[in-house]
């Protein structure tokens, strides 16, 4: 497990190469993100940014997303996985969110979880996104990193997420999410790491490294 000054030193470095990290998926306010996030799960950012590129354009409110219906928005996004599971989730959660928040989008993680297809990590994806607040979402690349550098090891998203809590220091919080998925994304990789290129190689503690010497 990575040392207090070798966590200190891993997000410096990452902070130097990316300053300001964004997130991947295209919305234009907090009600598309949610909808975008909801439609990622077991699938691409890209594929999602296809499908809603269209789609954002007449459907960008609750009250709009239900006009347009169920069938309507399987046509937007019938390229995207589960797609007709994802649809009656994103016109449910559109229903709640204008019967029972005023169509606005909470800013709460245990309310946002009431929603139909909202789970912890998207959740915690609206509130970092849509609202600045210092939440870090657990996904396959950020579970992959913590557990493959040594920075929060946990058998499961949920403890690598408290641990990363209890870990991370708060200066670095608000963009770890984003740092540790395009770190997993494109460096840190599934299959074959690209330890060479990697700015934390040399306190990483993969067993497995790559790194030519």
């Amino acid at each position: 497990m990575l040392k207090r000054d070798q966590i200190e030193t891993f997000f410096t470095r990452l902070r130097q190469a990316n300053p300001t990290p964004k997130g991947e998926l295209d919305y234009v306010n907090p009600y598309t993100l949610l909808v975008a996030v909801v439609l990622s799960a077991q699938a691409t950012d890209a594929g999602v940014n296809k499908a809603t590129a269209k789609l954002f354009k007449i459907a960008d409110t609750p009250e709009k997303m239900v006009k347009l219906g169920e069938a309507g928005l399987k046509a937007h996004i019938k390229t995207i996985g589960l797609f007709n599971t994802k649809a009656r989730n994103v016109i449910r959660l559109s229903e709640m969110l204008i019967a029972e928040h005023k169509s606005q989008v909470p800013r709460d993680r245990a309310v946002l979880q009431t929603l139909p297809g909202v789970g912890r990590k998207t959740a915690n994806v609206v509130l970092n996104i849509a609202f600045g607040e210092p939440t870090i979402a657990v996904d396959t690349h950020i579970f992959r990193v913590a557990n493959r550098t040594g920075l929060a090891p946990g058998k499961d998203v949920l403890a690598v997420e408290l641990a990363l809590e209890k870990r991370v220091p708060e200066k670095f919080k608000l963009h770890c999410h984003h740092w540790l998925i395009l770190h997993g994304r494109y460096v840190c990789k599934a299959r074959k790491p690209d330890c060479a290129r990697c700015a934390v190689a040399d306190i990483c503690q993969f067993k497995g490294k790559t790194l030519v010497q």
